[in-house]
């Protein structure tokens, strides 16, 4: 869109937008960019990226703001709604040559007035702890890229760990580092310690201790993301071969799997109470995924292109009328074999666990929302609402309202449907089937009671009697999608797995160049005439989609035509059911916010903030938080991109 229109599009920029809990407003004065606020040039560079951290200093001042733009990264202590950002005095500020920065994540529990520490994942694969309170650089880990020379996509403190670290590339490798370690001079020799339907973990080999500690090898094509649930026990992942992986991270099982509808798989996140995970790709869908029930519960469709990151509202999201707090599903049989690295880390606790409360009279909660939102390349702000008649849809609907759409059969089209003949699925329960692969381990998963009347649901491969979970019975007319009636194809049985053994390591399958999943994005061009979509416009202006196209090695026809074929096999089975066979939700709020395509969304307390391409850090205060910026004459400061 920022191509499109001249002058009048500019005028679409939107500097609020109304919830039904008020009016949030955009904060120019709060507006967080370059010191020379010139829109930066993001043609060929890495996204921009935000991280908070607090460090709980007394003058109640304590938040801080790390940003990379194209080769710098800048550290500014940050006002919020509270007062006017000043550009002038970043309190360190680094520009790098020969590589960019793109990812970093603060500490959250070694931070202090004094002293943080900042993990920064580079585009050359290296990974660098600096402390930007003393100005200093610790370390440098995988500084000759002798354990890989590809991207760093994402990089995460392992949660309640001052020391260990996970850091993913776009070669599909996630490694675990440890910050007392060094990375040894040679390239490190690695032995297989599991292996599983699409992933496989390697130890390091070696006499004392160095890094990686363990590498994993995730699924095919670059590992886009990756997300721990709120107790840090389990690692979500999500990956350009369009697949979410959720795995029990001690004992490295894979607890579940999810098929994006087409393309790769960008962003996941977790709910504040770890029962829901919600990703985003190239399908321009969010998709929510129950946790305990292994399946798709709903997708939201407001997006034209890309969606770039999800994350759920914390302080919005909300659970009323409720018993103490329990913990989230999950059987603590599936971590007996856990693996103990050095330096030992205690478990964090989710702070948001009250919304696992549950109603003791009748077993489900009473009005539960779930408020999450979604930025993409299309430029746009989307806010979505998950509430009970989508969650619990067997169950007597409250008052509150979802946003659904009964869809038509013609929007959108299915990909690959002329070689599928599946059929679908309404509220059948069918004997589970297990893949002759899978192990005889028994892995017990543990539902929010109310959620499918069952609950706990057993499966192993040789119990056939426990029934399966199956999918939704239809909802009330206004609020779901027509369903068809017949059975699934294949199988009912929720996609939760247990390990399966398989003879080959897939190590080498992750230097492979594919484009597996790509078949409906294989470029920006040559597919439009695979989409039907008229008013689609993928590629809009984005003339930096090649982030992700700087890894593609070599896209090989035939692996295109692979990955034709699986999406094919996987649409309209638990792992991608068809579009009329799950809720479909509408946006609450859906706005053009900015010229350039959107990277950061992050949901703060009393404000969320946004980042576009072009390097502008923007703050909406949320209803009521303006705050003594209210009294600030907004006309005097400058306006960056956002008008």
């Amino acid at each position: 869109m920022a191509a499109e229109g001249g002058g009048k599009e500019m005028n679409e920029i939107k500097t609020q937008f109304t919830t039904r809990e008020g009016v949030y407003k955009l904060l120019t004065h709060s507006e967080y960019s370059r010191p020379n606020r010139v829109p930066f040039n993001s043609q060929g560079s890495n996204p921009v990226k935000v991280s908070f951290v607090n460090v709980n200093d007394q003058s109640g001042n304590g938040d801080r703001i790390c940003f990379n733009v194209g080769r710098e990264l800048y550290f500014y202590i940050y006002k919020g709604v509270r007062k006017a950002a000043d550009l002038s005095k970043p309190i360190d500020k680094r520009i790098y040559k020969g590589t960019q920065p793109t990812c970093h994540d603060f500490n959250p529990l070694t931070a202090t007035a004094e002293s943080v520490s900042l993990l920064v994942g580079f585009s050359a694969g290296q990974v660098q702890l600096i402390d930007p309170i003393k100005k200093e650089t610790s370390k440098l880990f995988n500084e000759e890229r002798l354990i890989d020379k590809s991207r760093v996509t994402c990089v995460r403190w392992v949660p309640g760990s001052e020391s260990l670290f996970l850091v993913a590339h776009s070669s599909g490798s996630l490694y675990l580092y440890n910050v007392e370690h060094t990375c040894g001079t040679t390239p490190p020799h690695y032995q297989l310690l599991k292996q599983g339907d699409g992933y496989a973990v390697h130890t390091c080999k070696s006499k004392s201790a160095r890094n990686p500690l363990l590498r994993w090898t995730v699924g095919e094509g670059a590992l886009n993301e990756f997300a721990f649930s709120p107790d840090g026990k389990f690692l979500a992942c999500a990956s350009q071969d369009g697949f979410l992986r959720v795995f029990g991270f001690d004992a490295a099982e894979l607890h579940g799997t999810m098929k994006s509808y087409f393309g790769g798989l960008l962003c996941v996140c977790w709910s504040p109470d770890g029962r829901y995970i919600v990703a985003g790709g190239e399908d321009d869908l969010v998709t929510v995924w129950s946790f305990s029930d292994c399946r798709v519960i709903a997708r939201g469709h407001g997006h034209k292109s890309w969606v770039s990151v999800v994350a759920f509202d914390h302080c919005t999201t909300s659970v009323e009328d409720s018993d103490p707090p329990a913990e989230f599903s999950g059987s603590d049989e599936e971590f007996h074999e856990q693996i103990h690295f050095g330096g030992g880390r205690d478990r964090a606790n989710s702070s948001q666990s009250h919304l696992s409360k549950r109603n003791s009279t009748d077993g489900r909660p009473v009005s539960v929302t779930y408020r999450f939102g979604s930025v993409g390349q299309d430029t746009q702000l989307c806010l979505w609402d998950l509430t009970e008649d989508i969650l619990f849809p067997h169950l007597p609907l409250s008052r509150t309202r979802t946003h659904t759409n009964v869809m038509s059969a013609t929007s959108p089209p299915v990909p690959g449907a002329a070689t599928t003949n599946t059929t679908t699925a309404a509220n059948t329960a069918t004997t589970p089937t297990t893949p002759p692969t899978t192990t005889t381990t028994t892995t017990t998963t543990t539902n929010p009671p109310g959620t499918n009347g069952n609950n706990t649901v057993s499966s192993s491969s040789g119990n056939s009697g426990a029934p399966a979970n199956s999918l939704p019975a239809p909802l009330p007319r206004s609020n779901s999608l027509p369903h068809s009636s017949g059975p699934a194809g294949g199988s009912t049985t929720p996609n939760c797995h247990t390990s399966s053994s398989k003879g080959s390591s897939i190590i080498d399958s992750t230097f492979i160049a594919t484009g597996v999943s790509k078949f409906a994005t294989l470029s920006l061009h040559d597919t439009r005439k695979e989409r039907h979509e008229k008013d689609h416009k993928r590629n809009h202006s984005m003339g930096h989609i090649s982030s992700k196209s700087s890894d593609k090695l070599n896209q090989l026809s035939s692996a295109a035509r692979t990955a034709k074929a699986d999406a094919a096999k996987t649409l309209g089975t638990l792992l991608c059911p068809r579009m009329e066979e799950v809720p479909l939700l509408e946006p609450l709020v859906c706005k053009k916010i900015a010229h350039e395509r959107l990277t950061v969304l992050i949901f703060l307390e009393d404000c969320l903030v946004t980042a576009c391409q072009e390097g502008f850090i923007c703050t909406w205060a949320r209803p009521g938080k303006v705050g003594l910026l209210s009294s600030q004459n907004p006309a005097n400061s400058p306006s960056g991109t956002v008008v």
